[in-house]
């Protein structure tokens, strides 16, 4: 006898159950990272039941839905025996990440970097401290120092020789890189920046010009140097700008501005693919995908791309 159903039986409540578990995975979250909980084992421990969260990853990638969130799970979905690191807490709830037992070869930007320009600014500063942590942890199971196997401290924020006759702790790397605009004007006016294309980019790509600062420099200096090495050019004037972190294994751009009174590029080509001076135009078109635009910008969630824009957007100098 028919009972003018159109379909299967369905158990609403269960159905909305998983409707609410699924739009929990994917919500966004503002991470608090919690300090006084790293040194704390009993809290930590205490964090760690069943409305814990964790990270879903792929190796050192978070996994990055379709609409742009992170995805979230439980501490059962971590893979068994895997150390647990703490990124923090959402209200009164655990948030971590698991650790790979190893690095995949390829790519230092790994699978997800594309994607994480998706992400809000709130989901993509988890993205980028739990990528640069686990990538740390699995890289760094042996003290540098004397090469004993070390163990996870203060909720995978440290990690600690065995040996105690060393006793050393290590603790997460960031490198630091400046980026920058470097600005020359023309004798009738004109306002030029100098963009770059690195070795094995994509066909058509430029961006601002960047480099490792190294030990015993400034941010200033670093600036200075990099631009006399990839393009021959004195530069002056350099100000700090904007930064950003950049989890590619573990980044944080140092984004400045420099002025420059000289336009002739010397560019060192074991460093540069080439280089040349963009007018203001030429940086709209590419910036806004406009048609007859003649390179292809950097990505939106670089800030390399948002860099450019602010020198759009400001006077000289």
């Amino acid at each position: 006898m028919a009972d003018g159903s159109t379909g299967p039986v369905t158990d609403g409540v269960t159905e909305a159950r998983n409707d609410g578990a699924e739009s929990d995975r994917r919500r966004s979250r503002r991470v608090d990272r919690a300090d006084h909980v790293r040194a704390d084992p009993e809290a930590l421990s205490a964090l760690m039941g069943d409305r814990a969260l964790l990270l879903r990853m792929d190796c050192c990638d978070p996994w990055v839905s379709e609409d742009g969130r992170l995805d979230w799970g439980t501490l059962d979905d971590a893979p068994a025996g895997a150390e647990l690191v703490f990124l923090g807490l959402d209200g009164d709830r655990g948030c971590f990440a698991a650790v790979p037992r190893m690095l995949e070869g390829g790519d230092a930007r790994g699978k997800a970097w594309l994607q994480a320009g998706q992400l809000s600014q709130q989901d993509f500063a988890t993205f980028s401290a739990a990528r640069s942590l686990a990538s740390w942890h699995a890289s760094h199971r042996f003290c540098a120092r004397c090469g004993s196997m070390t163990v996870q401290g203060k909720g995978g924020w440290q990690r600690d020789c065995t040996d105690d006759a060393c006793a050393t702790s290590h603790f997460p790397r960031t490198d630091p890189v400046v980026i920058m605009t470097i600005e020359h004007v023309t004798p009738d006016g004109e306002r030029l920046v100098l963009l770059g294309r690195g070795l094995g980019w994509p066909e058509g790509r430029y961006s601002a010009l960047a480099g490792f600062v190294e030990p015993g420099e400034t941010i200033e200096q670093a600036v200075q140097r990099e631009t006399l090495e990839e393009a021959g050019l004195k530069v002056h004037s350099v100000r700090y700008r904007s930064s950003q972190a950049w989890p590619f294994p573990s980044q944080l751009m140092i984004g400045c501005h420099a002025m420059t009174d000289h336009s002739t590029l010397a560019v060192d080509r074991t460093e540069l693919d080439d280089a040349f001076w963009a007018t203001r135009a030429e940086l709209f078109a590419a910036l806004e995908d406009l048609p007859g635009k003649t390179f292809l910008p950097p990505p939106r969630h670089a800030i390399a791309n948002s860099l450019l824009r602010d020198w759009l957007d400001r006077p000289a100098g």
